[in-house]
């Protein structure tokens, strides 16, 4: 045992009352916590302990700090011990998880001179502390003592026995609960195992889904671009049809990679909302506009909900908002019979929520069968019925609805039809602008007030040919082509830009060198940076703003996002629609990050 012994008196000069007008001293408070603390740092030295802990071990604060943990009680009987203490705490260093020992026999000092020391039983809970970066920064090591638990056990285990049967039976509870302790932290091991193997097949997973939505979106970014420019122009009603069941199609294709990546940042607990005050009957009008030619299409009338005399307004992300509208209506025209019908209705419901729900007369759903419409990519008798999708579509509305503090749930009656309703928190808007609505003439050729040079850093002729095609409607831009990052560099610095699109995979440099280096140049660290790229992964994206990048673009690019965005980005943008008088402008948007752990 240790050869040091003390007590838990505090130090001198660590108490006393706080000056007036300073905080409170934390080594204090925590020296005082009724629990028996320490805290060690990644090296296991004790830098810290509380008066309790110094009480329970027989120690003090000047014996122990600045000593290893596992130094401090070198001489236990039991060598294993100090092994499985060492092994919790090297898992909580490389992990940094929690880890626990069940139970584990401990000699402390003797309560008096010449005593002889003392067997202790300590249940040791190791929790990792996370600084900057994530990096572990301290361990803070709990000791439970339940020595009398365990002195109970041995006393009930031994009434009524001879002594040396006693002390045989004595023992043998001693091993079984070591033994407990032991299969408990082999347990512990595997399951820290078991759970590195699935990170790395969730990685595996992460690495496959934004590879493959990178590589489908660089083509249908130049689909989808061309095919947009030849709308454009004058078509002969044959040709135009076939233009927009191919823009279709690819927005199909789009639309299937952003679920994909929005399940996928629900599950990486990373998905971004903008919290406002949502005009709920504007956002059903426009979504039933978006759905109308769908449900023409499959003979399906859609009534809208009867406009409330007064506006309702709940607390959502106004974009996912509307991709669940959208999910939900879309799903009720599918599923549906030719000449049924889709109803929505809005109505209040207790705890200041509101639930808007959408009824159809369609096939409807088998009792055994309702529990599984959430699940991701499980589309039941879907694929028979010739029916589109990926069954993405309702698991990412219901974690969506979740993720802004509501609840979604669906009633069905099979060949009779469908309900499925939201629930959202009711709210107020601070203030609301009515703003004016203009014609938008943004892919209208027009003229700067001076001359522009805008250099593309690109190496796929199509992606640079298609955004040459979109310029043209801005005459008095000059596109500068780059097909290598030091064929880039070079032209920023000789010709100094006013505007740079990057693309972020270039042969001989990756895009964020090219952003670095452009920023380190005094020629070239105030040109504006756009990134064009087909990597929506939302890391990527708050990193490049985060660095200085006036905006990201996501492949397959919009015309008119990308006229807009020059416009802005050249200070070319033309004044929107102003307030009216004796309005406020809309406050601005809440933003979090979300976090999965909070609804599931």
């Amino acid at each position: 045992m240790s050869s040091h012994s003390g007590d838990a008196t505090p130090e001198p000069g660590l108490a006393g009352a706080t000056p007036a007008g300073q905080g409170p001293d934390f080594r204090i408070l925590f020296e005082a916590l009724p629990g028996a603390y320490c805290v060690l740092d990644p090296d296991l030295v004790i830098v810290a302990a509380t008066d309790a802990y110094l009480r329970d071990t027989r120690t003090s604060r000047a014996g122990i700090v600045g000593r290893p943990l596992t130094a401090v009680f070198p001489g236990r009987p039991d060598p294993r011990g100090v092994a499985t203490l060492r092994a919790s705490l090297d898992v909580v260093r490389a992990d940094q998880v929690t880890d626990t020992i069940v139970v584990d026999r401990y000699d402390i000092p003797a309560a008096g001179p010449g005593g002889e020391p003392d067997a202790r039983y300590w249940s040791l809970v190791n929790v990792p502390v996370l600084g900057p970066g994530r990096q572990l920064a301290y361990i803070v090591h709990w000791l439970d003592d339940v020595t009398d638990y365990v002195r109970t056990l041995q006393d009930q285990a031994g009434g009524g026995q001879p002594a040396g049967a006693q002390q045989g039976r004595v023992q043998r509870i001693e091993a079984d609960l070591l033994a407990l302790s032991q299969g408990l932290q082999q347990g512990n091991q595997a399951l820290q195992e078991a759970n590195e193997s699935l990170r790395g097949a969730y990685n595996a997973k992460k690495d496959f889904l934004d590879r493959l939505s990178h590589e489908l979106r660089t083509p249908l970014h130049t689909i989808l671009g061309f095919g947009e420019l030849l709308s454009l122009d004058g078509l002969s009603a044959e040709h135009r049809e076939w233009i927009t069941m191919t823009l279709q199609a690819s927005r199909h294709l789009v639309q299937l990679m952003d679920e994909a990546g929005d399940v996928a940042q629900i599950e990486d607990r990373t998905l971004t909302l903008s919290m406002e005050a949502v005009l709920v009957h504007s956002v059903i009008a426009d979504v039933i506009e978006m759905i109308r030619p769908l449900a023409l299409a499959e003979g399906v009338q859609i009534d809208p909900p009867p406009r409330p005399a007064a506006s309702q307004y709940v607390r959502a992300d106004e974009q996912r908002f509307r991709q669940i509208m959208l999910n939900l209506l879309s799903n009720a025209v599918k599923y549906n019979y030719p000449g049924g019908r889709v109803t929505i209705t809005v109505g209040d419901q207790p705890g200041d929520q509101l639930r808007v729900s959408v009824t159809d007369t369609g096939r409807g759903v088998a009792g055994q069968d309702v529990g599984r419409l959430f699940l991701p990519f499980e589309r039941l008798d879907a694929a028979q019925a010739g029916v589109e999708g990926a069954g993405l579509g309702l698991a990412l509305s219901r974690d969506l609805v979740e993720a802004m503090g509501g609840t979604t749930g669906v009633s069905s009656v099979q060949g009779e039809g469908s309900t499925f309703w939201i629930e959202l928190p009711v709210t107020e808007p601070v203030a609301v602008s009515q703003l004016a609505i203009e014609r938008d003439g943004i892919v209208s050729s027009r003229e700067y007030s001076t001359g522009k040079t805008v250099l593309y850093a690109e190496d796929m002729v199509e992606n640079f040919r298609l955004v040459e095609q979109i310029l043209k409607q801005r005459p008095s831009v000059t596109l500068l082509p780059a097909m290598l990052a030091g064929v880039a560099l070079d032209l920023a610095r000789q010709h100094r830009p006013d505007m740079i699109l990057l693309d972020l995979r270039l042969p001989d440099m990756p895009g964020e060198e090219v952003l670095l280096r452009l920023r380190a140049d005094a020629r070239t660290r105030d040109i504006p940076v756009v990134v064009l790229s087909a990597d929506a992964t939302r890391q990527r994206i708050d990193q490049l703003r985060a660095d200085g990048v006036v905006d990201y673009l996501i492949k397959p690019i919009d015309v008119r996002s990308l006229l807009r965005t020059v416009d802005s980005a050249l200070g070319e943008a033309r004044p929107g629609p102003g307030t009216l008088p004796g309005e406020t402008q809309q406050p601005a948007l809440v933003r979090r990050i979300f976090n999965a752990h909070y609804y599931r």
